[in-house]
């Protein structure tokens, strides 16, 4: 499974102004430009389970393809949604909660590299990370 192992984050693309779009304060936003963020990735057959931990909280996620699940990013904002695999991409597509807009994430092996895309309301950024 390509996903499994521990990845940390490398650099940011656009990512501040994703935040900013999400409404998220400008403090939280710089502070989240450089959270030291480092996923650990378990896959057991349709089975995932995501240790998210940061400077500012260690989460522990489990979700099966397909299946929808409730989740809260680290500024609160809450979530409802699932994963799928589409060809070697994981593609999450979530609500929000408070607006019911849509959030769309990607998560992709590139190289030796972990690509995280994340779009909405139209404003795309990236997140990579390195095997650490």
């Amino acid at each position: 499974m390509a996903f499994n192992g521990t990845w940390k984050i490398e650099k940011n693309e656009n990512y501040e102004k994703f935040m900013e779009v999400m409404g998220v304060n400008i403090m939280k936003r710089k502070l989240g430009a450089h959270d030291n963020l480092k996923i650990t990735i378990q896959q057991d057959g349709n089975k995932f389970t995501v240790k998210e931990s940061s400077n500012f909280r260690t989460v522990d996620i489990e979700f099966n393809l397909g299946v929808n699940f409730e989740y809260s990013l680290a500024d609160g904002t809450e979530l409802t949604g699932s994963w799928n695999m589409e060809g070697n991409k994981l593609v999450g597509t979530f609500t929000r909660k408070d607006n019911g807009k849509v959030l769309t994430a990607y998560r992709e092996i590139v190289g030796d590299e972990l690509v995280q895309t994340y779009i909405y309301e139209g404003v795309e950024a990236k997140r990579i990370f390195k095997r650490g």
